[in-house]
Formats: C-alpha cells, structure tokens, sequence
C-alpha cells in the first residue's frame, strides 16, 4: 500500500517541478514587461500599449498554474484547529475528505472553464485585438492541473503508512515515509 502512496507522490513531485518552471518563467516574462512599460511610459517615449495587458494576463496566468503547485506541497487552507485534535484514522479520512471536496471544486471549474475559454475566443483583447480565449484558456488549465495534483494527493493521503498530523503540512520527500 504504501508503494502506491510513494508513487503518487513521485507523480506529483514531477507534474509539480514542471508547474513550477513555468510559473517562474511567467514570473520572469511578466518582470520585465513591468520594467518595459515603465520605461517606454517615462524614460524612451515608445508607442507600446501592450505591456499593462500582457502584464495582466501573465500575473492571472502564473497565479492559477501556482495553485497546483500549492496543492503538491500541502499549502493550502486547512482546518487545523479541529483537524489537529482527531485520532489519527480520523484524520486521514477527513483529508481525503478535504482532498475530494477541493478535487470536485476544481473538476467543475474546468468542467465550465472549458466553455468559458470556448466563449472567449468569439471575444477581442482591447489592445492585441486577439481572441480572449487564449488567455482565458488558463482557468482549465489551471483547475486541470489542481485536479490532478488533488488525486495524486489523495491517493497519497489514503496510502500513506503515516496518517496526515496537519492538513497544511508539507508532505515528505519520496522516499521518506
């Protein structure tokens, strides 16, 4: 049982590593449009309109890949102040409990997510004059991704030989349990 445990958490580790590389890449892109909208707004006086609207959608994209990431490292709200004073096979019911509430939240918001990216790409960027549906396309993205960061979790929670101490803690390294 606890060979499954191990290997969903491997899984998440490297869907994770991935998630994080491109969060930081989106970091960066979006550091130095800022630095490229100030300096064309007071410094060399360019005509480019387009750094407040891609910095816009950066920021909303590296926000919701972000949230995977949260989930693979169990940083995300918890209700500790109950979950802490269980016996500890309650506890790990309750964070699978936790894992399948958040996974049918974030399953929906794909679910719908998709038609929502789908709608926008009969709409226009003010600037671009692109369609919405690209940048739109990181709300299912996203909730995807948290979706399986939330199985892989899930499955690790109900594998597991160590029962959850905290339902915000940080999960072991493979290989530790």
């Amino acid at each position: 049982m606890n060979y499954i445990a191990l290997k969903a958490r491997h899984w998440s580790l490297r869907v994770n590593w991935l998630v994080e590389r491109v969060t930081v890449a989106l970091l960066v892109l979006l550091v130095l449009d800022v630095w490229l909208g100030i300096l064309v707004r007071y410094v060399i006086p360019l005509p480019l309109t387009f750094t407040e609207e891609l910095a816009r959608y950066l920021m909303i994209w590296m926000a919701l890949l972000a949230v995977s990431s949260g989930i693979a490292h169990r940083e995300h709200i918890g209700v500790e102040f109950v979950f802490g004073r269980l016996p500890a096979r309650v506890r790990r019911w309750l964070a699978v409990s936790f894992d399948v509430i958040a996974f049918a939240f974030f399953f929906a918001l794909f679910f719908y997510g998709i038609g929502f990216a789908a709608r926008g790409f009969s709409r226009l960027t003010m600037i671009y004059a692109i369609p919405k549906g690209y940048p739109f396309i990181g709300v299912p993205l996203a909730a995807g991704l948290a979706s399986l960061q939330l199985v892989l979790i899930g499955v690790h929670d109900y594998f597991a030989e160590r029962v959850p101490v905290a339902t915000g803690a940080t999960l072991p390294p493979t290989g530790e349990e």
